[in-house]
């Protein structure tokens, strides 16, 4: 059957904060996961003057604009298995925003032997069910069509937990008693663990090392670009005992990269100063309420809370000094998460206008963010190494990843009326 680091971060020079570039719909922002392996690029034909890849003569072709604000929804994990294998495990988690919506499909890599396929609700935990065929005439070519608990509501996401397990004697080999392991990646948020027993001779990647609970090493990284990202792991046999730190526990397992939050900011009218936040992100840890940390940095005004899953607002309680929601089904294993959406506004300071110029400076958290400006506003400053995009409205933005291990860090971003 076909189908398809902080090691550690300074030492690794991970201390960029890289940019990627979206659209604004609808008054919310969209966001699609992307698929574990590639697939072409649309819109190849010969009136596209955008085709992307290369020339005859090896140079670059021009790729079209970006079109998403965050383009690091899925998040995908290779547990590479025992020497000799071949083999490696793979965990999952894509998305799926259109409307109605009713099955998830995965389009896999051809040319590997796959295996074991399950597929899971992230939000129950519960098996879904799936098929797993090849796609057009082309036996090499395999897809899994994954069934949606429930067509996709508007205003909500459809999630699927995959498991499956690839054979890839040209991904996967021995020198001597060393293992090699090399892939093009084009994921975006990504993991890879060594067999137990197994240490890093070297990585090609800048990425975050952790130890795993059962004693593995595990390599997370970003690939802000999306495109191909060629990885080579060389690995040998180690008779030392890796334990977690502190830092390791829990459900990331230490992966930095594990963690979907995503905060959008969208600036008012100037005068205004008040910037319309929006936030989305998955929370595992066990029990019937979600705690809403971040409106510890984020003093949300007209605060609304969504279930992506359902659509349904969930209605914020305070108990004690922290604000939570009820979930409608409590987190009681590891495959389950609740996948939440915040909104509200803040007019803090942090967003001024003067003389036809305005200043957005501020500390953010978390992975992902995006500040996007009024419109007829050029930015003409960025405090962070960066990039600028504009929405099919015309509004520029600035799209941020935050690369360090530190969950927080200062931007100031200036832009000038046209």
């Amino acid at each position: 059957m076909k189908m398809s680091s902080r090691v550690i971060a300074i030492a690794l020079a991970c201390t960029a904060i890289l940019i990627s570039v979206g659209v604004v719909a609808g008054g919310r922002f969209e966001a699609a996961g992307a698929p574990e392996e590639p697939v072409l690029q649309r819109g190849r034909g010969g009136d596209n003057p955008f085709p992307g890849g290369t020339n005859p003569d090896g140079s670059l072709r021009p790729t079209r604009p970006v079109t998403q604000l965050f383009t690091q929804d899925a998040y995908t994990e290779y547990a590479i298995l025992e020497p000799g294998s071949e083999s490696f495990r793979i965990r999952f988690l894509p998305e799926e925003n259109r409307e109605g919506a009713t099955e998830l499909v995965n389009a896999t890599r051809g040319g590997s032997e796959g295996s074991g396929v399950e597929v899971y609700d992230p939000r129950t935990g519960k098996p879904l069910k799936f098929t797993y065929q090849q796609e057009g005439n082309d036996p090499e070519n395999h897809a899994i069509h994954a069934t949606l608990p429930i067509p996709v509501p508007k205003g909500g996401v459809g999630r699927v937990l995959i498991y499956k397990t690839y054979k890839d004697p040209r991904t996967y080999m021995m020198h001597g008693e060393d293992i090699v392991w090399v892939r093009s990646l084009s994921g975006y948020r990504l993991g890879v663990l060594l067999p137990k027993g197994f240490a890093f001779i070297s990585s090609n990647v800048a990425a975050q090392l952790s130890t795993t609970s059962d004693g593995r090493l595990k390599l997370a990284f970003a690939n802000p670009s999306g495109q191909s990202n060629p990885v080579t792991i060389h690995a040998r046999k180690t008779a030392a005992a890796f334990a977690p730190a502190p830092s390791d526990r829990g459900a990331s397992g230490g992966d930095m990269f594990f963690d979907d939050v995503k905060t959008l900011y969208d600036l008012d009218a100037p005068e205004s100063g008040r910037v319309r936040v929006e936030q989305i992100y998955s929370d595992y840890r066990k029990g019937d309420r979600a705690r809403l940390d971040s409106l510890s940095y984020l003093a949300l005004q007209d605060l609304k809370v969504i279930d992506l899953d359902t659509a349904k607002e969930l209605p914020a309680t305070k108990q004690g000094s922290a604000t939570t929601v009820k979930l409608d089904v409590p987190i009681v294993e590891d495959r389950q998460s609740a996948h939440l959406r915040l909104t509200g506004a803040i007019g803090d300071g942090s967003y001024k206008a003067s003389n036809g110029d305005l200043t957005f400076e501020r500390t953010l958290h978390g992975l992902r963010n995006t500040i996007l400006l009024p419109d007829g506003y050029d930015v003409t400053a960025c405090s962070q190494s960066g990039t600028i995009g504009t929405t099919a409205q015309g509004r520029q933005f600035v799209s941020l990843i935050n690369l360090n291990a530190e969950n927080n860090y200062r931007v100031a971003i200036r832009a000038k009326k046209r």
